[in-house]
């Protein structure tokens, strides 16, 4: 976590803390405001797309859009407003390019009707994650202001507001340092800048190590070389084979996570070949959904030997970019038919690598960021092994070798380059009583039907605005209009302990029962030992890192102990589209007697988007009914805005091929933020339908594990995120180790 991070945590947990008496002697949240500009993209009446430069403000519920600054242009209508509403829904579509540039994608739609949605770009992933935050404050308040009871359209309308200019002097009194600002972004030079200037030729003005996951890995790095700072590791865990290794290069960049990031998908000539001998001739060949691309390269091996014929190769990348902030770019050999082999140049096969880029927690009040950046890479090469022990080879004058070398060149082209590591994208200003020119009024007349992705998809003006931006445009001496886009879909410590105290979740007075799993067969049968394929089997939680019972004082996480519920079936089904609502289905097994008599069952159905589709749907049983004063309660019986702020899931590939480990990742994850999660309460069940589909980035995830299924051995435990000291330690709900499973085997179910 940067320093950044650190003030939005401390003022979240402020905001959280304090409160203001309002009208009535009802308490009021804090408010956050959120401001920035971003590009808004739209078709307009006559079908021209278009893409406008906005000034945007979230505060509260309510959201603007203006042409210019309020800041600077003191009583300035807003072009178009609206509110958030708890159905409003926020998914990322990565890159896409617009122009000579390239900008990143969020967009708005109506989880209830997906015919209503927006889009806005920001010039990089970081502050489209900062955006991504700003809306997710924006529905909890909403989901706040429908708690506190009355008709949710009247709660909606109403003036909800705080009034930090109100004339009773109590309110004047709690208002006080009330007030959270949240700039995002630096500015329009900066957005214009970065994206249309990503592919011109212009020169730019002169912790503890490991995954930091919260699964435990089985690999075991070692450092074999130092070279310019940048450490070399041999992953020695593993010695099955003689002619193959995996090897990674790290170090720490003084820049964060998002420049380091765009440099490293700039395809600009110029740029690349100061930092990268080996792959400074790229040209893009294919775009896809806005997380994965095509490129086509050219080298040459004089740099490296003499006497060889030049090399071309075509590779992909796909990235995602994690909810902590880490990016991850996988890059895979590749055939493209649009680059065949051309005469004079020998194709090739570039190494399978991947990147991961990871800012380092800096001591409060240091501005200077630092990432750590990581270039795994697996080699096929004898010579690696008599290099690493000192023994004359000719891996120095390899292609692994030269890709291994990016570290430590893209770190002194970066350390030579001030410019390119700006100041943080976001920035905290603290005000006691509100010093915006915008009038509260512009908010409070707007009314439910115009929520957020109604106004910005709204067309009706967009002539005007369009003639007005050109002129503004061509003031700054900037063409960004938008033509042809192809729209697209934490340090560690870790301690042995146990699994909390049943007792504070299940009520402790009533008798346990005995559950018999022979009762409940699954279509996906349950294993006997690891060497069996195609199963299911339940571990414990040691594997698995969770929050300890001082973690809010010192972010320690220690091993999970045993899962609380257990798993009593694993059901894989094959389905034409995807299924909610799976345990009312007659083929159920918690419509059976048997499923009828158990206190409580957790039906968890993860559906897989593929051709066809397929659920995997598992079955967690308590032995007693769930105590009514507890957090599983609390998340069992409330609202779906707690379920989505609390609900995650801690992936491992345990085995499997490294890239794909890579991919699925260690970090544990807020679903309800990643995807869109469904639930279903009734009777002696909580249902959890989770659409993988719902999100670019899990497709592509889980399209690459799909291609490995029948040989890889993941683990997944579901738990609720622990937030109060009270809720302290967490606990693991349930697990589940998914054996080789074959795609073949899924059992169909009718709707």
């Amino acid at each position: 976590m940067d320093a950044t991070q650190q003030m939005l945590k401390k003022v979240e947990s402020e905001g959280s803390e304090n409160s203001n008496v309002g009208r009535g002697g009802s308490e009021e949240r804090g408010i956050f405001e959120y401001f920035g500009w971003v590009y808004h993209l739209g078709v307009n009446s006559i079908g021209h797309e278009y893409c406008h430069l906005r000034f945007l403000i979230i505060r509260g519920k309510y959201v603007a859009m203006y042409k210019r600054d309020p800041h600077e242009y003191p009583g300035i209508k807003p072009i178009r407003k609206g509110v958030v509403g708890p159905t409003l829904m926020v998914e990322e579509l990565g890159r896409q390019r617009i122009n000579n540039g390239d900008l990143y994608v969020l967009r708005f739609y109506n989880r209830l009707d997906e015919t209503q949605k927006g889009e806005i770009a920001c010039a990089t992933a970081g502050e489209i994650q900062k955006w991504m935050e700003a809306f997710d404050h924006a529905k909890q308040q909403a989901e706040y202001e429908l708690s506190r009871g009355g008709s949710a359209r009247n709660k909606l309308n109403m003036e909800t507001e705080i009034n930090l200019e109100g004339h009773r002097p109590r309110v004047r009194r709690y208002a006080n340092g009330f007030r959270k600002l949240i700039r995002i972004g630096q500015g329009p030079e900066r957005l214009l800048r970065q994206s249309s200037n990503l592919a011109a030729n212009v020169r730019p003005d002169g912790h503890i190590e490991g995954d930091n996951g919260d699964a435990i890995e089985a690999h075991e790095w070692k450092c074999v070389r130092t070279i310019n700072g940048v450490r070399i590791l041999e992953d020695v865990s593993d010695h099955k084979s003689g002619k193959s290794a995996l090897v990674k290069s790290v170090g720490v960049v003084d820049a964060t996570a998002d420049t380091v990031f765009e440099v490293l998908l700039n395809l600009d000539q110029q740029q690349r070949y100061e930092w990268d001998m080996l792959t400074g001739d790229l040209e893009l060949v294919d775009s896809y959904d806005g997380h994965y691309d095509v490129v086509y390269g050219k080298f040459d091996p004089k740099y490296l030997t003499r006497w060889r014929s030049k090399r071309d190769f075509v590779f992909s990348r796909q990235w995602f970019h994690c909810q902590d902030g880490t990016y991850t770019i996988l890059q895979f050999p590749a055939v493209n038919k649009k680059k065949p082999r051309i005469s004079g140049y020998r194709r090739t096969k570039i190494n399978p690598s991947s990147w991961e880029i990871r800012n380092l927690n800096m001591p409060m009040g240091s501005n200077s960021p630092r990432c750590l950046l990581t270039q795994t890479l697996e080699i096929h090469s004898g010579s690696w092994f008599r290099w690493k022990n000192n023994q004359c080879s000719k891996f120095e004058k390899s292609v692994p070798h030269a890709l291994l070398c990016q570290v430590a060149g893209l770190k002194e082209y970066i350390g030579a380059n001030p410019a390119l590591n700006l100041e943080s994208a976001t920035k905290m200003i603290q005000s006691k009583i509100s010093d915006l020119s915008i009038s509260s009024g512009e908010f409070e007349d707007v009314e439910m039907q115009d929520e957020f992705y109604d106004a910005i998809a709204d067309d009706s003006s967009s002539s005007d605005e369009e003639s007005d931006d050109n002129k503004e445009l061509d003031h700054k001496g900037r063409d960004v209009r938008l033509k042809n886009v192809s729209w697209a879909i934490t340090s560690l410590a870790l301690k042995r302990t146990t699994a909390r105290d049943a007792n504070r979740e299940l009520d402790p007075h009533a008798t346990p029962i005995t559950i018999d799993p022979s009762q409940f067969p699954g279509s996906l049968h349950k294993g006997n030992d690891e060497n069996e394929k195609n199963c299911w089997t339940s571990p414990s939680g040691v594997g698995f890192k969770v929050r300890g019972k001082n973690y809010l004082k010192d972010n320690y996480k220690v091993a999970g102990g045993d899962p609380l519920l257990k798993l009593i079936a694993v059901d894989w089904f094959k389905v034409d589209k995807c299924m909610n609502g799976i345990a009312t289905h007659p083929q159920c097994l918690v419509k059976t007697e048997a499923g009828k008599k158990l206190p409580f069952i957790l039906v968890v159905n993860l559906q897989v988007p593929a051709k066809p589709n397929y659920s995997l749907v598992l079955y967690y049983a308590a032995e007693r009914p769930v105590n009514k004063d507890s957090l599983l309660a609390k998340f069992v019986d409330g609202s779906d805005m707690f379920r989505e702020a609390r609900l995650k899931l801690i992936p491992s590939i345990v085995e499997g091929y490294w890239m794909v480990k890579r991919a699925v990742g260690t970090k544990a994850c807020l679903l309800g933020k990643a995807v869109t999660c469904r639930y279903l309460r009734q009777d002696n069940f909580l249902e959890i339908d989770v659409d993988i589909g719902s999100s670019s980035v899990a497709r592509g995830v889980i399209s690459l594990v799909l291609g490995y299924v029948t040989s890889i051995v993941v683990d997944l435990a579901i738990l609720i995120e622990a937030k109060e000291e009270a809720e302290l330690p967490e606990y693991i709900l349930g697990t589940v180790r998914l054996n080789r499973v074959r795609l073949d085997t899924a059992v169909p179910l009718e709707v």
